[in-house]
């Protein structure tokens, strides 16, 4: 099979399949979503830190050409510090229900406002998966492995993310078969870019380690900014113990399926 059919299929399984796995959900009673959403959010905790610190980060250190960590770890910080400035904008924000920050920015509860909020999600979620597709084609570019490891962390994100967004754009006046149209419409932005990356990336060898740095850094951001402090609301200590073994699990996965890979 070629590099090239490999991203496609990756970039479709990062994409399209996340969303039509998070419409399944809608099918389950609002009480069991609201249940399972956590465990997948804390499930994907696990998966992007894993796919950041085990997969990602090495494989820029090691690649060919790089003389200077400082260059790749600088790459990080930028990178760390350009998705703050795009969730500043609305444009990066990660919601896994229809009451987080963004949705109440991006409109209120006057028809005009929630329909608004709808499309502003789903410009959000275009762009944001853009770059997810241009993140897994530069993986594959770099080792064939890491690009499946890249595409399974973002899957693992996209799936809890996808089920938040289909909330918001039901309350904003959507249809249900509107919603999963322009989802989907959404989601194939990543086979976009990841085709634009395969065609401008193969002849620059020498810039996918930055590339893989950024990826890394979006993976630590989304995790760390996003994800984790919504894990904080539930403080007792039974919910504390499934989302650490969760997020272990997460781990574990990415951990097994580079090392059987490899």
């Amino acid at each position: 099979m070629s590099l090239l059919t490999w991203i496609i299929i990756f970039s479709l399984l990062g994409g399209v399949l996340s969303v039509l796995v998070a419409a399944s959900f809608l099918l389950l009673p609002a009480a069991v979503r609201s249940r399972l959403v956590p465990h997948l959010v804390s499930f994907a905790i696990g998966s992007l830190l894993g796919a950041a610190f085990l997969g990602l980060l090495p494989h820029a250190l090691m690649a060919p050409g790089v003389e200077d960590f400082h260059e790749v770890f600088l790459a990080v910080l930028l990178g760390l510090l350009t998705f703050f400035i795009l969730e500043k904008l609305v444009l990066w924000r990660h919601c896994h229900s229809d009451t987080c920050e963004t949705h109440s920015l991006a409109g209120h509860d006057h028809g005009h406002g929630k329909a608004a909020s709808g499309w502003m999600i789903l410009i959000g979620d275009g762009l944001h998966n853009f770059v997810d597709g241009v993140l897994i084609a530069a993986a594959f570019l770099t080792d064939i492995h890491l690009g499946i490891v890249t595409a399974l962390a973002i899957a693992a994100h996209e799936i809890p993310q996808e089920v938040g967004d289909f909330v918001v754009l039901l309350h904003s006046g959507f249809s249900r078969a509107k919603a999963l149209l322009f989802n989907v419409l959404s989601s194939l932005t990543t086979v976009a870019g990841a085709l634009l990356a395969y065609w401008s990336l193969g002849d620059m060898q020498n810039v996918l380690p930055y590339v893989l740095a950024v990826a890394a850094s979006s993976f630590i951001y989304i995790a760390v900014a996003d994800l984790i402090p919504g894990l904080h609301k539930r403080a007792e200590a039974r919910a504390t113990l499934e989302q650490v073994a969760l997020i272990g699990a997460g781990v574990l996965l990415i951990y097994v399926t580079h090392s059987t890979l490899h």
